[in-house]
């Protein structure tokens, strides 16, 4: 039998210090430098030329820019180009959140959340969330609702969780979208609905979010919220798969023995033809 909403949403460790996508966001989200020496820092933090990236962003933080303040940040988080310091890294995130950059607070809030670099401190981090937030900034308004959903040093909340990933969701956020649809599967904080469900999984699963792509396949395998279809699920299914989602491996196979052999060519086409949206 397919599993309903098996797979649940799960807490950003460090907000988004960790990921590679945080070079790109921290240039999205800077605020103007100088033209030469930043981006061919992030240029070479890209390239895994540690010691350069290290080279030019070091005198930019040192003069007060934030943008180059927060990969100061990130590099001693990492231990790139530097040795891990998470002490260090906190004070180079709170540098660059003291000016406003909302991707520096996001990733102080991170800090203080885990316990990283400072004692752990729920009511610091939800300040520096809020921060963040205030300024739409979609990592945070995800790690926020978490801290509503959860009850993480707040009052346990499920209503202002949703309003807080209705935010991130609608600034793009696919994890978001994606804990949006449980949500409305589980009937937690909004009203239980499976149309709604799916079309927030639609949502993130278009954008290559697998777990969102399994549990899309498991609702067009038991017609919940979406009429069944056995092709739709199997593409989906198919998909979370090769993204590496276990799970979908076992209801692929269980999916496939309800369908015709052109059911399945069909299905496996319409997979091998998708491409993830970027917006």
């Amino acid at each position: 039998m397919i599993r309903t909403n098996s797979r649940q949403a799960r807490p950003r460790p460090f907000g988004n210090l960790v990921t590679a996508g945080l070079v790109v966001l921290t240039l999205s989200l800077a605020a103007p430098v100088a033209a030469g020496p930043f981006e061919d820092g992030v240029g070479a933090f890209g390239r895994g030329d540690y010691a350069t990236a290290l080279r030019l962003m070091r005198p930019l933080a040192d003069q007060g820019n934030p943008s180059a303040q927060a990969m100061m940040g990130l590099m001693f988080v990492l231990g790139r180009g530097v040795a891990q310091d998470y002490a260090a890294a906190l004070t180079w995130y709170r540098k660059a959140a003291d000016q406003g950059l909302a991707s520096a607070q996001s990733d102080l809030a991170s800090m203080y959340d885990q316990g990283f670099g400072v004692k752990q401190d729920y009511a610091a981090s939800l300040t520096w969330y809020r921060k963040a937030a205030d300024q739409g900034f979609a990592g945070a308004e995800y790690n926020l609702g978490l801290i509503y959903a959860s009850g993480k040093g707040v009052p346990k909340d499920p209503k202002a969780a949703a309003t807080w990933l209705r935010k991130a969701a609608d600034h793009g956020d696919a994890t978001a979208k994606f804990t949006l649809g449980l949500m409305y599967a589980n009937g937690e904080g909004v009203s239980q609905d499976f149309t709604a469900a799916v079309s927030w999984y639609r949502e993130a699963a278009e954008r290559g979010h697998a777990d969102a792509q399994y549990n899309l396949g498991t609702l067009y395998g038991s017609g919940k919220g979406v009429p069944r279809d056995y092709v739709m699920a199997h593409m989906w299914l198919e998909l979370a798969a090769t993204a590496g989602n276990q799970d979908a491996l076992q209801d692929l196979d269980v999916v496939a023995r309800k369908m015709t052999t052109t059911q399945i060519a069909d299905a496996q086409k319409l997979a091998r033809e998708w491409k993830p949206r970027s917006n």
